[in-house]
């Protein structure tokens, strides 16, 4: 049988990739690019660009394509045959990683390139990829003795395989726990929409009643609304207690090993390296130049935001103490009692604004504003292969009518799929032979599905996640850079690939965006203006309590692995505490286990680079502020940001785009304007 991830394609052959595809079409393309590989160093030099770099590119680009399906479809169908036909990849990729980045032939002959006089006469962007790329051969641990070159390569490969299995057990504990309801008393409290998505899914198990699960929206419906206290507990103890040795399922698919190892081999990799530890690593590819200088951030930014945080939640106390009784506010309270808070004191409820925004009409909203603020045409496309009825697929094409760009739209929450929302690469933009190669992306979100024969209804929570994942979106696809190794977000700096996406969550607060973006489900009416009001007076509600939980997540990320002691281990729950006694303003229980499904840092890019969202938004606010000072739409202003952030990609530092776009160093007030906590120290 034919291979379908060895042919070449537009769209991926999403329906006809079977488990059984994987290992063979990766073992083989593997095997093929090192023989390429020896050949084109077996020639000798004088190296170039078009008899090495360009060939390399091409050896990366297929194997790009047949693995990002596979990646991708592990993400959102997870089944255990493509499970175990994934894993088995693993290590054979990241072998194949490594042996590339520790080839000193392949090394040397890219230095000579840098030397050479060509090398001057190469675009930017092609010089940044060779100088990326000698240093990508540094952190592969090129220069290191054999013995120490092995010791690299094992632990690259254990820490591939650490990774996927922490994803996995956070997602088996998540699909593992269900409540299922025959009272429907209990359920009091709970939006009809979420009672109908509980129902569909006892109904797909051939219950009655009701189920509940761990998947978001279910249990954000359930700690938000739900009247029950003992229900909002159970789910909380649940939900915090995921892969850990706490909880329902205490120790049958417990991170505790998983995290303490990734820890200890991260900082084991960094010494390897020369560095002091894996925070220093960490920031040798980001924007920060030393540890002190993110820790300097963070404690500014708390410094600033915890005193807001502590009014936050006095109020809170003060009020669910004397409107509703309660003497000690819990953990599994403070959802609820904030949705009733939010309600007495801006008569504004999540419920009554989800109205105005059916899925059905953000989407195409949400095109229009791209096609205002960039000149773009965004249309779906028909016939094409998905792997789940609900995926759309889409072009967006330019003034000109050029195809730009496409990407694959996954909206709505279901069981094994990976929890989150995220953009990620399915193909990357390249020219070849005068031809481009058009950029295709993979847009992917856990929203509560359509309930009925209604729509799906968007939290604004949710219509900002969608408008920053297409941000996202819109970096790897807008991109004009014709190399793949710095197109769209590729070489970046990962503390700044934030910066389009919480971009354009700013639109979501503009008045003539909500206008594009809103319109009430049945009757189709406007965002009525008193709501509006309503949205931007409670828009900063609990803003320095949000704050502070970000800036412990991100201080715990960065202190785990600046501090990393072989002799004590990773002190995971310590530093954690720590931190808190910190920053934070409300302690949670002592069973909670947030970090064992923390996988931003243990399942995905963002180890000790959890920082980066807070340095990233002091990027995009201020950015916006140009838009707020010139014009939300402004055309002129529009192009500014496509020419200058959106389509050099990586090609060359990020403060240099930034300082193009806005003729200035970033400042941090915007961040704290937007966030509303004053300035004024």
């Amino acid at each position: 049988m034919t291979n379908p991830l060895l042919q070449a394609y537009e769209f991926p052959p999403f329906s006809r990739i079977r488990p059984e595809h994987v290992e063979p079409a990766i073992t083989r393309i593997l095997h093929d690019n090192r023989q390429q590989v020896a050949r084109l160093l077996q020639r000798g030099g004088p190296y170039t660009w078009d008899n090495l770099i360009r060939p390399l590119e091409d050896l990366d680009d297929r194997l790009d394509k047949a693995w990002s399906p596979v990646r991708h479809l592990n993400a959102v169908v997870n089944s255990e045959a493509l499970r175990q036909a994934y894993n088995a990849c693993l290590p054979k990729l990241s072998d194949y990683a490594t042996d590339l980045g520790q080839n000193e032939a392949l090394y040397q002959a890219h230095q000579t390139i840098a030397a050479s006089e060509e090398f001057q006469r190469l675009d930017p962007a092609q010089r940044k990829i060779i100088q990326d790329a000698l240093r990508d051969f540094r952190l592969a641990g090129v220069a290191l003795p054999p013995e120490r070159k092995a010791r690299f390569k094992a632990i690259e490969q254990r820490l591939s395989k650490l990774a996927s299995r922490f994803e996995e057990n956070v997602l088996d504990a998540t699909n593992a726990w269900t409540k299922h309801v025959t009272d429907e008393a209990r359920l009091q409290g709970l939006p009809e929409t979420a009672k109908t998505v509980a129902r569909q899914a006892a109904a797909a198990r051939g219950l009655d009643g009701w189920l509940l699960t761990l998947e978001f929206p279910c249990y954000a419906a359930v700690m938000t609304f739900a009247d029950d206290r003992g229900l909002r507990r159970e789910l909380y103890e649940a939900y915090v207690t995921r892969a850990s040795d706490q909880g329902p399922h205490a120790g049958r698919w417990d991170n505790t090993e998983v995290m303490e190892e990734i820890l200890q081999l991260r900082h084991e990799k960094a010494r390897l390296l020369g560095y002091a530890n894996f925070a220093e690593l960490s920031l040798a590819t980001k924007m920060a130049e030393t540890p002190q200088q993110v820790l300097d951030f963070l404690h500014e930014l708390a410094a600033r935001s915890k005193p807001v945080a502590e009014r936050d939640l006095t109020e809170l106390r003060r009020f669910a103490r004397d409107h509703h009784g309660i003497d000690e506010l819990q953990a599994w309270d403070l959802m609820y009692y904030s949705e009733k808070l939010r309600q007495h004191k801006f008569r504004l409820s999540q419920e009554e604004v989800k109205q105005y925004f059916p899925a059905t009409r953000v989407v195409p909203g949400l095109f229009r504003v791209v096609e205002r603020l960039y000149g773009l045409d965004i249309q779906a496309l028909e016939g094409i292969d998905v792997w789940h009825p609900d995926v759309r697929c889409y072009e967006i094409r330019d003034a000109r009518g050029e195809v730009r760009g496409r990407f694959y739209l996954d909206l709505y929450a279901r069981p094994k799929k990976r929890g989150g929302a995220w953009m990620d690469e399915c193909v990357a933009r390249r020219r070849l032979q005068g031809q481009v190669q058009v950029p295709i992306a993979f847009l992917t979100c856990n929203f509560t599905p359509p309930a009925g024969n209604d729509p799906a209804l968007l939290t604004h929570d949710e219509v900002l996640t969608l408008f920053h994942e297409f941000g996202h979106g819109l970096h790897h696809l807008l991109t004009q850079v014709d190399y793949s190794g710095v197109s769209g977000i590729r070489g970046v700096e990962w503390d700044a690939v934030e910066l389009p996406s919480q971009f354009m969550e700013n639109f979501c607060w503009q008045r003539e965006t909500l206008d594009l973006i809103s319109g009430h489900y049945r009757s189709g009416e406007p965002l009525p203006e008193a709501l509006f009001q309503k949205m931007l007076a409670a828009k900063n509600f609990q803003a320095g309590m949000m704050m502070v939980r970000q800036l412990e997540f991100a201080l715990f990320d960065f202190r785990i692995h600046l501090e990393y002691d072989p002799a004590r281990g990773g002190r995971i729950y310590e530093i954690l505490e720590e931190v808190r006694d910190q920053v934070a303003v409300f302690r949670p229980p002592a069973f909670n286990r947030f970090a064992h499904s923390f996988s931003h840092i243990f399942g995905g890019g963002y180890a000790a680079g959890y920082y980066s969202y807070k340095w990233a938004e002091v990027l995009s606010a201020d950015a916006f502020s140009r838009f707020e000072e010139e014009g939300i739409f402004d055309p002129a202003i529009g192009r500014a940001f496509l020419q200058h952030i959106l389509e050099v990609g990586g090609s060359r530092p990020a403060l240099e785009s930034f300082k193009a776009f806005r003729g200035r160093e970033p400042k941090i007030d915007a961040l704290l304007r937007h966030s509303g906590i004053s300035t004024e120290e």
